[in-house]
């Protein structure tokens, strides 16, 4: 496969990936993939099928049909599942709960990670996840991998959710970290860890922007 630039950007839940991401893509003019919406959408087809999310051979199956597009537009990235913008439904707590559940499933993880090189091979692209640098891009001349520790991460997602309707609270927030931390190490396919070539960022002690600038400086020096 011949990649163009790519920038590869991995970490756990609430590291800071899309944020940053969309920053460096920002200011490199790069288009910019969350592949976590991509298991989020597996989820919200599988839930609104009435599927269940287990069914490993099912799900798998599911991903496999589903057509998906990434469209930038000036007020953000946009997923489109079968010609449909669900963007606005992914952040759902069902879905939330349900996309650590699907992306375990290695038939699922397979047809996504096809179509994350397809996308990749239209152009330069920030693009951040799990496994990434990993499995995704093995061959990104830049490979990231962003970390905090798990009490600093459960407050960013805390706030960042706190003002939605029925938002968990900080406690919750923090138990259900640390079980898709768990969940992410320790699947046999594509388990959660930096590539051995990759930079680690720890960012308990700095905000997105500066984050961005460290992998900014990296790309220059790639």
């Amino acid at each position: 496969m011949t990649l163009h630039k790519t920038i590869a950007i991995d970490g756990p839940a609430a590291s800071g990936k899309t944020t940053v991401g969309r920053i460096v893509a920002r200011k490199l003019g790069f288009r910019f993939l969350d592949t976590g919406w991509m298991y989020r959408a597996v989820a919200h087809a599988g839930l609104s099928a009435q599927l269940n999310l287990h069914d490993q051979a099912e799900m798998s199956r599911l991903a496999e049909r589903l057509t998906m597009r990434l469209l930038q537009t000036e007020s953000g990235e946009r997923l489109h599942i079968d010609g449909k913008d669900v963007t606005d439904r992914l952040f759902e707590p069902t879905v939330d709960q349900g996309a650590s559940t699907v992306a375990a499933i290695s038939g699922v993880r397979r047809a996504l990670v096809y179509q994350q090189r397809k996308i990749a091979q239209d152009g330069p692209i920030v693009m951040t996840g799990r496994d990434i640098g990993t499995v995704v891009l093995p061959d990104s001349p830049v490979k990231v991998y962003l970390d905090a520790s798990a009490e600093t991460r459960a407050m960013r997602r805390f706030e960042e959710r706190q003002n939605r309707h029925g938002s968990p609270s900080y406690e919750e927030v923090l138990d259900s970290l640390i079980a898709r931390d768990r969940m992410d190490s320790e699947r046999s396919d594509s388990p959660l860890k930096p590539a051995v070539d990759a930079v680690i960022i720890d960012t308990d002690s700095l905000d997105a922007c500066e984050t961005a600038n460290r992998i900014i400086d990296l790309i220059e020096g790639a």
